[in-house]
């Protein structure tokens, strides 16, 4: 398990190192919602997602060693940039093994920060078994996209930020929208807040049929998604919940949501148009939520956490003509 302890850390790992990304609001989206809305941009960090942190805070934490002998990492693109960036920073040799369709975008940037890429089939291997496999052969260290205690400590680092921008901002009583996928920002930032600010609910978004968090949580036991493609929100498809994150979850976090990929596109035009934003459909879920569901979130105040902006240029040119 993860304390709050390893979180503050990573923090100190992380200074000089992580961008401290703003919190903005507009009068236009409050509207959209009948509540008031608060994004903490992280598709503005480091790579274009929050996914450095948790890169950064794993190498940072490793021996020399472990460094000299590389690392591998399992994602469909940002937690793939997050570890490269981190590694190249490091001098450390990384391999990451993507799903042959993450976006083309996120493969070319990953090769362009020096990983090696290894492309597997989402649909008809098993990636976790291809990371271990990779791992042992090639004596580098596993880097887990959620479920490594170290990548949620510095994940959970974007939520100690939250909590002090948001004490300067006078934001009390707010749940806070995390789109989610094995859960490794969403249990690191409700460590973060559970001591920092208490006041505070963390809640999990999804798409529509890729929503095992939000059932685990319901059921109380992991569930796993009878599928693992067909949405467009790439960065949250994830089979199930993390066996670190979850117990984590299920203690602090209450009822997931869940969005449909056209409420993610909507929400990728509202957040470039009204806050100058770019999202991905991923890294959009969380706002769609609070904008087109706000009915089913309790409190007045409601904290976005934009988790990442790598969008191809056709997906963002499709959110802001048909999708206004």
């Amino acid at each position: 398990m993860i304390n709050i302890e390893e979180i503050r850390s990573a923090a100190v790992r992380l200074k000089g190192h992580v961008r401290t990304t703003p919190i903005l609001n507009s009068p236009f989206l409050d509207e959209i919602a009948g509540k008031n809305i608060f994004v903490k941009a992280e598709s503005l960090q480091h790579t274009g997602s929050f996914k450095f942190r948790g890169g950064w805070s794993a190498i940072s934490a490793m021996t020399e060693k472990q460094r000299k002998n590389g690392v591998v990492a399992i994602s469909s693109g940002n937690h793939a940039q997050g570890v490269a960036n981190a590694a190249r920073a490091f001098s450390t040799k990384a391999v990451i093994i993507m799903p042959k369709d993450a976006p083309a975008l996120k493969i070319t940037n990953t090769k362009k920060l020096g990983a090696e890429v290894i492309l597997y089939d989402r649909t008809n291997q098993n990636r976790e078994e291809l990371g271990a496999k990779i791992s042992k052969e090639r004596n580098l260290t596993l880097i887990k996209p959620y479920d490594e205690p170290l990548v949620i400590a510095g994940q959970g680092t974007c939520g100690l930020e939250l909590a002090t921008q948001c004490k300067d901002l006078n934001i009390s009583n707010a749940e806070v929208m995390v789109c989610c996928g094995g859960g490794g920002l969403t249990a690191g930032v409700a460590l973060a807040l559970e001591k920092e600010a208490p006041d505070y609910l963390v809640r999990t978004v999804e798409p529509e049929r890729f929503d095992d968090v939000a059932k685990s949580l319901k059921a109380g036991k992991i569930c796993r998604n009878k599928s693992m493609n067909g949405s467009i929100c790439d960065a949250i498809l994830t089979p199930e919940p993390g066996k670190v994150t979850f117990p984590i979850m299920r203690k602090l976090c209450g009822e997931g949501l869940t969005v449909s990929d056209e409420e993610c596109m909507r929400a990728i035009y509202f957040a470039f148009i009204r806050l100058k934003l770019v999202l991905e459909p991923g890294g959009a879920a969380a706002l769609a939520a609070a904008l087109f569901h706000s009915e089913k979130i309790n409190s007045d105040n409601i904290i976005i956490i934009a988790t990442g902006g790598n969008i191809d240029k056709e997906t963002f040119a499709a959110a802001l003509t048909n999708y206004n």
